[in-house]
């Protein structure tokens, strides 16, 4: 086994670890220790902060993962200076953001001190947070380079998730108050920082030189284009997602609290994501190639079979989701009502964002990958005013039609320039029966009574036994209909490996 493959399936399992650790924390654990306006908090601190340390970046990350490969070739340790060139540019633009915050402070008063005063409070520890999520995020880069991938996975994935649990004891226990969790929060990529720092010191190609070397001045212009033309894409769509946090805390009569809820309505969303992280992940060596060879049926093959596989994945998930939202909401306190709703809207989108496949991949890897920058640039300049617009009317369930519509046109974009410019149509009947068949199975578990324990247990325990009937239900019902109507090869192919005969009795 390759090195790659050892690495990607070791990094698989410690991100699928961390995103479970990432779910007890916002899911479970959060929410019954920290006030709905406390968590919503948090949130404020991560999207702000995130948002500001991508901008500090000016577009270097991308340039070290492109070129630090030339530097190694051609300069030695002790000369490379691409080190030291970003880590300066990071720096400069972190201060540019402190200046910029400074002057922005009156404005952050104006718009948060009626719905979100405790924002007000505590905002100034953006700043220590964007920082450190700085630092790490420059480090990350060459940690990649040096194909230090399961090291800085597992840091990235772990460390602050590990540092909330404690976090969370020790207010519950109140061995710490409020002031001091969200001072150690906003620490919390400090160890990965200084981690990731301690095993590159110990690489010999990373150092800091702080002298011009000639591999710089020969490909600075190439550099800074490159760079700046990936930064705003990635900036405008990152602006895009976390725009939201920022107006519903600004915007709704529950301010924090109402961020709070869109933020666990996020992550449950989210959890849709996982599927179309890896078939996407390994469709784009492939895409390229069948690029690079002209062979727009094997594209085209591509695009059918990542629709087809992400769409039966995300109405299993959505429809699970959408059977036990009642069952999460009754376990949360009164101030996250309506989170079923949020869930719902969002969903849609989602699983619209699924089945459409790997539409993102197929133009960035083709010859028009410029193109899914001006696609970005749309769909931030729809979904901010959007945002703000139907927030402002419809409070914390605006943000959620505004996700739905904005995604819903964002994809729509991209299948429309596939189809008009390279003729590829991926749906067929078969997308449109398996809609179908998870509807029906969804009413069918949806219809079933409520089971609840009736013990003095917690509302989670109580409402088990409800999560995992109608759960059963409905996969008891669409699985073998997925494999009678031969929906997908790869799934029928999987389910008769890993099932041995149980599908056997089912004929067409």
């Amino acid at each position: 086994m390759g090195i790659i493959q050892k690495q990607s399936i070791r990094s698989t399992f410690i991100i699928m670890f961390g995103f479970a650790l990432g779910a007890f924390n916002i899911l479970l654990l959060a929410p019954q220790i920290l006030t709905a306006e406390q968590l919503g908090l948090t949130r404020m601190i991560t999207d702000i902060g995130l948002t500001m340390a991508t901008f500090c970046t000016f577009g270097s990350l991308p340039v070290i993962y492109k070129f630090f490969p030339f530097y190694q070739s051609y300069l030695p340790a002790k000369k490379n200076d691409l080190p030291f060139v970003t880590l300066v540019i990071c720096l400069l633009g972190f201060t540019l953001m402190l200046i910029i915050g400074h002057f922005l402070k009156p404005v952050i008063i104006r718009k948060y001190s009626t719905q979100s005063k405790l924002f007000v409070d505590y905002y100034y520890l953006v700043y220590p947070f964007c920082l450190f999520m700085l630092l790490y995020m420059w480090m990350e880069c060459f940690a990649w380079s040096f194909k230090k991938t399961v090291l800085s996975n597992t840091i990235k994935e772990t460390t602050h998730r590990l540092i909330f649990v404690v976090l969370m004891v020790l207010f519950a226990t109140g061995l710490i108050n409020l002031t001091q969790l969200l001072w150690i929060f906003s620490f919390a990529y400090l160890p990965a920082v200084l981690l990731l720092l301690w095993s590159l010191r110990r690489s010999e190609g990373f150092a800091l030189v702080p002298h011009i070397s000639s591999v710089t001045r020969r490909m600075k212009g190439r550099m800074a284009n490159f760079g700046l033309f990936l930064f705003g894409a990635q900036f405008l769509n990152l602006l895009s997602k976390t725009s939201d946090t920022m107006i519903i805390a600004a915007k709704t009569e529950n301010g924090l609290a109402g961020a709070a809820v869109f933020t666990i309505a996020t992550y449950v969303v989210t959890l849709m994501e996982i599927p179309q992280r890896s078939i996407t992940s390994i469709s784009i060596p492939i895409l390229s190639e069948s690029w690079r060879n002209k062979d727009m049926a094997n594209i085209n093959h591509i695009y059918n079979k990542s629709v087809t596989n992400l769409l039966v994945v995300g109405l299993i998930m959505f429809s699970l989701t959408l059977l036990n939202s009642h069952n999460f909401e009754a376990s949360l306190s009164g101030d996250y009502k309506g989170i079923g709703t949020v869930i719902f809207f969002m969903g849609i989108g989602k699983l619209i964002d699924l089945g459409t496949g790997a539409n993102a991949q197929i133009i960035g890897t083709s010859s028009y990958w410029k193109t899914d920058f001006i696609f970005n640039a749309v769909y931030t300049s729809l979904a901010i005013p959007l945002n703000y617009i139907l927030i402002s009317h419809y409070g914390l369930i605006g943000a959620a039609y505004s996700s739905l519509l904005s995604l819903t046109f964002f994809n729509l974009m991209r299948f429309s320039f596939l189809w008009y410019k390279f003729k590829q149509q991926p749906y067929t009947w078969k997308h449109l029966l398996v809609i179908m068949l998870a509807l029906v199975c969804g009413l069918i578990a949806y219809a079933l009574p409520e089971m609840h324990l009736q013990m003095q247990l917690p509302k989670v325990v109580r409402r088990a036994p409800d999560v995992c009937v109608r759960s059963l239900v409905f996969l008891a019902l669409f699985i073998p209909g997925l494999y009678y109507f031969r929906i997908s090869d790869e799934i029928n192919g999987l389910l008769k490996k890993y099932t041995g005969m149980a599908f056997g009795w089912i004929k067409r």
